[in-house]
């Protein structure tokens, strides 16, 4: 795989704030890798750059091989950005508004509506074109969005939170949509805080705090940093502390609580966690009503690199 941006040693500082500190990495060609981060982690500042829309300190960016600058028109044709707020025309209908911001690369009609078809094909709004934005719904309206930021055939998509407050059909739809676009060739770069879209369709994950790349990978591969992988939640009705001791003490054992009926249970990595669980369960008569067992998952890589604390 040859890289289609290369970012290298990029550093942002707002005063004393360093925004993103020495940053390096590459995107290769017909990828989709996800971009994640907590809020203030340097995501957004790092797009930005990379789109010559901030200026920056010191380091270097190339897109296409071709070092981008904020004159680079060729390379910024190329690209397709939808950013989360929605960026639309209230007054033009939906195919005005997709033939619109075609238009500003397309000048060959022919061709505007070809492209036009093909991304209202591609993103469910055939029976939408005359609709104007305000009478669409929220998922509509994103779909729209992402026709207005793609429908010249870039063949590098930035999406930032795509899926946003929208209905799980409309996400469906999006995601499938991103995978079409995957498969005809773009290389997509991918922000959400939704970790299950990231383990759904993203190819490699970068993960930043501070400005900083803390891990990158696989979103398989990133879950082998986690000290657990296993968590086993048991509905009892009554557990008596004197368990909860023995309980810690079962092999394997990373983290126990006991909360409102509910036995939590997360264990490190190891052979038949589950199996010791039960065996201790049965051999002191404890009763349970529900157990669900579920593997490390791709948001528990994230809390425990990023922390839990909430960020404004």
């Amino acid at each position: 795989m040859k890289p289609i941006i290369e970012i290298k040693n990029l550093t942002k500082s707002y005063q004393t704030l360093k925004a993103v500190d020495d940053l390096s990495f590459c995107v290769y060609e017909g990828e989709i890798l996800g971009l994640l981060g907590p809020n203030g982690s340097g995501k957004t500042t790092t797009i930005n750059c990379l789109l010559s829309l901030l200026n920056y300190q010191t380091g270097m960016i190339k897109i296409l091989n071709q070092e981008m600058k904020p004159d680079n028109y060729n390379i910024k044709s190329q690209i397709g950005v939808v950013f989360q707020d929605i960026s639309v025309f209230d007054e033009l209908t939906v195919l005005e508004n997709i033939d619109y911001f075609c238009g500003l690369y397309i000048n060959d009609r022919k061709k505007r509506k070809q492209y036009i078809q093909e991304v209202i094909d591609l993103v469910g709004l055939e029976d939408f074109k005359k609709f104007y934005p305000k009478e669409l719904s929220g998922g509509l309206l994103r779909r729209l969005n992402i026709a207005c930021g793609i429908s010249h055939k870039p063949r590098i998509i930035i999406l930032d939170e795509p899926t946003v407050a929208v209905d799980p059909q409309s996400r469906n739809q999006i995601l499938e949509g991103i995978e079409k676009l995957r498969e005809k060739g773009a290389t997509i770069i991918y922000t959400t805080h939704y970790m299950e879209e990231v383990e759904k369709i993203c190819d490699r994950v970068i993960i930043l705090d501070k400005g900083k790349i803390l891990a990158s990978g696989t979103p398989d591969g990133l879950k082998e940093l986690v000290k657990t992988n296993e968590k086993v939640n048991v509905e009892i009705l009554k557990l008596d502390l004197k368990h909860l001791d023995n309980l810690k003490k079962l092999k394997n054992v990373h983290e126990i609580k006991y909360q409102k009926n509910i036995l939590s249970i997360t264990f490190k990595k190891g052979k038949n966690n589950l199996a010791n669980l039960l065996e201790y369960l049965k051999e002191e008569k404890i009763k349970y009503l529900n157990i669900y067992s579920s593997t490390v998952t791709l948001n528990d890589v994230f809390l425990e690199l990023t922390g839990k604390e909430l960020r404004d």
